[in-house]
């Protein structure tokens, strides 16, 4: 399975990656190994995910969040949270 995924760090920004395993990326982010950008933004926490079949379609998505407005990921994220509560 692959995923896209959207963390907040500690300073309140957005990262939007994908990965194949999410446990261990999460991990990386919060050694400072995952990406550039977090690497000084720690700890970061998972706030939105989504399952994908293939790596082209996490990357896909990937791409058109990246290109979202912070509103829209913000709205997003809170579906995503109310889908849970």
């Amino acid at each position: 399975m692959n995923y896209t995924y959207i963390l907040k760090c500690r300073d309140g920004s957005f990262y939007t990656g994908w990965t194949n395993d999410i446990e261990k990326r999460m991990q990386a982010h919060n050694a400072g190994k995952g990406a550039k950008y977090t690497k000084s933004r720690r700890p970061v926490k998972l706030v939105y995910y989504e399952e994908h079949e293939t790596k082209n379609e996490a990357m896909k998505r990937e791409y058109a969040i990246k290109h979202m407005t912070r509103q829209e990921k913000e709205r997003l994220i809170k579906k995503e949270l109310s889908i849970y509560r």
